[in-house]
């Protein structure tokens, strides 16, 4: 009488195609340009980014493009607390769901330059660009979002790098 088997330890690897349609196109190339688009409804007038070529909620095709901010709130994040095989940014790190202003939706990325046990919900955050000679039609043009300084924060930090006390 044989044993049954119940699972078997192996390695996978799945490759993927992707074909980005005509909206991810667009938003590919803007990002391309250091641009950040959407497309908003007709309908419901909410703007999609990135966008996908119609509205989920209305169920009508969205062309009409808009360029958004690349400031936004953070909406929700996850602290990677744990390595995996492939991983290239060493945990602790954050993903975060980004509300850009302009946008109804969110886009998904890293935050960076903040410890990740210092990020929270509300976080209002800026992108950072890859280099010139590096810009491509593709999400990590991006390369990630960093907390935008209060602008009383600003001021304090240029005053007190000039020696110049604040009134």
């Amino acid at each position: 009488m044989s044993e049954r088997v119940y699972g078997v330890k192996a390695p996978i690897r799945l490759d993927y195609t992707y074909t980005a349609g005509r909206a991810r196109s667009r938003f590919l190339r803007a990002l391309a340009q250091r641009r950040i688009v959407g497309e908003r409804c007709p309908q419901c007038r909410n703007v999609y980014v990135p966008p996908g070529g119609g509205c989920p909620m209305c169920g009508v095709p969205t062309e009409e493009q808009v360029e958004v901010a690349h400031r936004g709130t953070v909406t929700t994040f996850c602290i990677v607390n744990l390595p995996f095989y492939g991983q290239q940014i060493t945990p602790p790190y954050v993903c975060a769901s980004i509300r850009l202003d302009g946008a109804d939706t969110t886009l998904f990325h890293l935050i960076q330059e903040v410890p990740a046990d210092q990020v929270t919900i509300g976080m209002q955050v800026e992108a950072v660009w890859r280099p010139d000679d590096e810009m491509e039609p593709s999400a990590e043009t991006i390369k990630y979002f960093r907390p935008v300084a209060p602008a009383s924060h600003t001021l304090e930090r240029q005053a007190s790098l000039s020696g110049v006390a604040q009134s």
